[in-house]
């Protein structure tokens, strides 16, 4: 008769370790699990990073973790019987990789509305209808962007260092979120970049750009701006105080330039 006890030598079997995670990361995981402590399998040589992401969470989430009280690094070996606490990002996710001056983005697909926007706050955004992950990852690893996406499993991705997932739906409601948790609001230059092609605005006289001014633009405004890219002309109409009033308890607005068309 075949024996059928199952293989468990130290070469095959897994460890069982204990997992609680902590605030925002719990809507990651599976209801049963959330708010409290439970025991979970990882696979034989599973780096922390492995068996967080196996449960459901980015590594990009996730802002310090702690075995048995201690403070360890993702690439650390999950050993048996090991108490793991798991805690979100304050701040810019991974401030040890993070770029010197202000962040850039790359947004995915599903992210439009919040890549405008993050433009109308000054901060570099790309963003295409047609951008693929592929594209996202080395524009994430070759430019130092950070990846802002609904995707978990994008965010997964080992080659990306920095990453936020988004969970708000409207556009609105995602600038607030960004900007809270990256810390945003003490860098920000609104209304110097593009909404369009997230190329810098420079500053015209109105002489310079007359001919190409509907009649009401003409007679009432004075303070002007052109993007250097597309020559589209900017300045403080009614589009340009809808996006104020967007702003507005998100960051200081004093002295910023005129960006509506």
């Amino acid at each position: 008769m075949a024996d059928m006890t199952p293989n468990t030598s130290p070469r095959t079997a897994g460890v069982t370790a204990r997992f609680r995670f902590h605030e925002e990361l719990n809507d990651f995981l599976a209801r049963e699990r959330r708010e409290q402590e439970f025991e979970h399998r990882c696979a034989r040589a599973a780096t922390l990073k492995n068996a967080i992401e196996s449960l459901g969470v980015p590594h990009t989430e996730v802002d310090l973790v702690r075995i048995n009280g201690e403070p360890v690094a993702l690439s650390r070996l999950v050993c048996e019987g090991d108490r793991i606490s798991v805690y979100p990002g304050r701040g810019a996710p991974w401030p040890q990789a993070a770029p010197a001056g202000a962040p850039r983005f790359v947004a995915d697909a599903h992210l439009g509305g919040l890549a405008r926007m993050l433009r109308m706050l000054g901060y570099d955004t790309v963003f295409r209808n047609d951008l693929h992950d592929r594209e996202i990852r080395e524009l994430a690893a070759d430019e130092d962007r950070i990846v802002l996406t609904r995707d978990r499993e994008l965010l997964k991705c080992r080659t990306i260092a920095r990453g936020c997932f988004v969970h708000a739906l409207k556009p609105e409601e995602q600038l607030r979120e960004v900007v809270g948790r990256l810390r945003l609001a003490h860098t920000a230059r609104p209304f110097t970049l593009c909404l369009h092609c997230n190329l810098p605005l420079r500053s015209v006289a109105k002489t310079e750009v007359l001919a190409r001014l509907p009649e009401n633009a003409a007679r009432y405004y004075d303070r002007f701006c052109t993007c250097v890219g597309c020559q589209r002309v900017f300045w403080e109409g009614s589009h340009w105080k809808r996006m104020q009033a967007l702003l507005e308890g998100l960051i200081d607005l004093r002295g910023a330039a005129p960006g509506g068309a």
